[in-house]
């Protein structure tokens, strides 16, 4: 395959730029502190993009699209639970997550923050939390892997495992260099590129083609609703929704934002981000099923792809297929630094070395990033791995496993150790078991019932065996420092 000079200077490009900000990012990384949660500094804006960017990933302008482009807008359910989902995500989680995590003793990770919520000395609660973080973030990064694999596949012409190989190091660099600052500021980038590129991209195939074009396609092509749609489809769709409550990759950048006050200012620009870019993906499948018409593709998910290359000149294409890579990378940049942050604090500090240094601890923390992301490439090495469904997967175990957990743990004081325990592991068993089974009941979307059986059996644990006396001193503290952040 020939390759246009334009587009690889631009995406190469791109490539230095993300690399050099994490290299910027280093010279500001002075403990593993910033290394992790960048020190609680994080400004409004960069909070806001940084959750839209590392939330969306490659299915924004890989998945989605292509799941468009061959089933029409029925698949729009998916963005509606999302959109609803991301509001009460940014409504009701984090503020109190914000509060309460500096609150604990300043826990940086989740599982830490559940020890300290429920004064688990045993650290019981804090290892079943990593182990599942790291379980079900290795398939999650290594969608992004395939989707990074399938980029450098289409645009330079390369045999699938050197893409892949290739693309896994580019995104594993500055993650491994610059830790939490590396990853927002790219991130934030990031955003603003997906964003652009996803509204340009079907305005220009649509001013190109035909104005009759989109009366050829078959009418069920723009319904909400078709005969092939179902109640357990439109549910299991909107239940994408459920998994915000439970991603570690954005629950974090909660914690990390500097000011309480500033949460609503990114609450606001997160969402309109969101809006605008799922209208974009959406608006991007159908133009590739009006393009496409007759000569179809063979892998739906590079429409986005073939689309840059057509409607632009090399140049402006090598920037907007660079944007491909951003979602990708804005990702697994995220996946990558939390299940480093988990070895770190959650395993290597609270296990091995209690009394290791900042500076161990980043080395430490970097191992991780390099580990986890081998893994996640032996993972992607099966060509016709889907992004889609990579995503979905890892989506379900982190929405079921700490999605109640996190809602639990906020708003209820008599939430105790054993419930937690009971939640994380029924969430992420339900949502394992459930996945190998098919027909009927078990075609809904895996995450429904292990939200449900999760939440059920940490209530039903927690009033079986009670939350003690620390764990209820803990919440009442965190209630009065949340009263006196609303006054």
């Amino acid at each position: 395959m020939n390759i246009d000079t334009p587009v690889l200077i631009t995406f190469v490009g791109y490539l230095i730029f993300m690399i050099a900000i994490g290299f910027i990012a280093y010279k500001a990384t002075d403990t593993v502190d910033d290394y992790i949660l960048g020190g609680r500094k994080m400004g409004p804006a960069v909070t806001a993009l940084s959750v839209g960017a590392s939330d969306m990933s490659g299915w924004l302008l890989l998945g989605l699209p292509g799941a468009v482009y061959l089933g029409g807008l029925g698949e729009a359910w998916i963005g509606f639970g999302l959109v609803v989902g991301a509001w009460l995500n940014w409504l009701i989680i984090a503020k109190r997550l914000r509060i309460y995590t500096e609150l604990a003793d300043n826990a940086l990770t989740l599982p830490d923050f559940f020890e300290k919520r429920f004064a688990d000395n045993s650290g019981s609660l804090k290892i079943i939390s990593a182990v599942t973080i790291i379980i079900f973030f290795t398939f999650y990064a290594s969608s992004g892997m395939v989707g990074g694999a399938i980029l450098f596949e289409q645009v330079f012409g390369l045999e699938y495992t050197t893409a892949l190989v290739i693309g896994s190091v580019i995104i594993v660099t500055y993650t491994f260099v610059g830790g939490f600052f590396a990853v927002s500021w790219t991130d934030f980038f990031q955003g603003c590129l997906m964003l652009i590129a996803l509204l340009v991209v079907p305005i220009a195939i649509f001013t190109q083609v035909d104005s009759n074009s989109l009366d050829q396609l078959k009418p069920e092509m723009f319904d909400l609703i078709s005969q092939e749609t179902t109640f357990i489809g439109i549910i299991s769709l909107l239940a994408w929704g459920l998994g915000y409550f439970g991603q570690p990759h954005i629950l974090s950048r909660f914690m990390a934002i500097g000011k309480v006050e500033h949460l609503v200012v990114s609450r606001r620009i997160a969402m309109s981000w969101m809006i605008l870019a799922l209208i974009g993906a959406l608006a991007t499948g159908l133009a590739g099923a009006v393009y496409f018409m007759d000569e179809p593709l063979t892998n739906h998910e590079t429409v986005f792809i073939q689309l840059s290359k057509i409607a632009f000149n090399p140049w402006i294409g090598g920037f907007l297929i660079a944007a491909i890579l951003s979602a990708i990378m804005s990702t697994i940049d995220s996946q990558l630094l939390v299940c480093s942050s988990v070895i770190t604090e959650d395993v290597y500090r609270k296990w091995l070395r209690p009394q290791a240094s900042s500076q161990e601890l980043m080395l430490v923390g970097r191992c991780g990033v390099i580990v986890i992301a081998i893994i996640a490439v032996l993972f992607a090495f099966d060509p016709k791995s889907s992004v889609l469904g990579l995503v979905s997967y890892a989506w379900a175990g982190f929405g079921a496993a700490f999605g109640p957990v996190v809602i639990l743990s906020l708003f209820w004081s008599n939430y105790s150790k054993n419930g937690a325990i009971a939640t994380i592991i029924v969430g992420a068993a339900t949502v394992i078991i459930w996945k190998q089974m098919s027909g009927q009941i078990f075609d809904i979307y895996e995450i429904v019932p292990g939200f449900i059986l999760a939440m059920l059996a940490g209530f039903i644990v927690s009033k079986l065996s009670p939350a003690d006396n620390a764990s209820h001193q803990s919440f009442a503290e965190f209630e009065q420092n949340l009263s006196q952040n609303n006054d």
